[in-house]
């Protein structure tokens, strides 16, 4: 298991990246050159600035069980496709059950921009959502943990 993380635009990328190194996790940043980051405990790639370069690198990298970090309801699709477990910034886990129903409001929304419509913006980022995340992220990786992997934990540097 590794942790993806979308970070182009992504809120949540330091504390992604200090829970895969509390839990022992392979994480790899992707985002394109107009963004960069240079994070202790996780592997950067910086892909060229085009329009989805992020998202087709991170699909061809994911695998089975892996956990990916990203806003990306169609990047989000991609993955459960390969076997992946998304999550969004606020700690919203992606599956089968909820993911048709996001796309349908997002290609909505993209008629209303198209017809010259407005569609509201997020709001301030909380203390609470990244609690959230960070909540529903742990689960995740908990989940996904097998028996030797737990064995292993002490050391990794321990659960917290």
């Amino acid at each position: 298991m590794r942790i993806l993380i979308d970070a182009d635009g992504c809120p949540v990328v330091d504390l992604t990246v200090a829970a895969a190194r509390e839990f022992g996790l392979e994480c790899i940043i992707l985002c394109d050159t107009a963004h960069y980051f240079d994070k202790e405990g996780a592997r950067t790639m910086v892909l060229a600035q085009g329009a989805d370069s992020v998202d087709f690198a991170l699909v061809n990298l994911v695998q089975a069980g892996d956990i990916v970090v990203t806003q990306d309801y169609g990047l989000a699709a991609m993955c459960l496709a390969r076997k992946g477990k998304p999550i969004n910034q606020n700690g919203l886990i992606y599956h089968d059950g909820n993911i048709d129903s996001m796309l349908a409001s997002r290609h909505a929304a993209q008629k209303v921009r198209r017809g010259g419509g407005r569609t509201k913006g997020p709001s301030k980022r909380t203390k609470e959502q990244d609690e959230a995340f960070m909540w529903q992220l742990r689960k995740l990786i908990e989940a996904g943990l097998t028996d030797e992997d737990k064995g292993n934990q002490g050391n990794k540097g321990g659960f917290a």
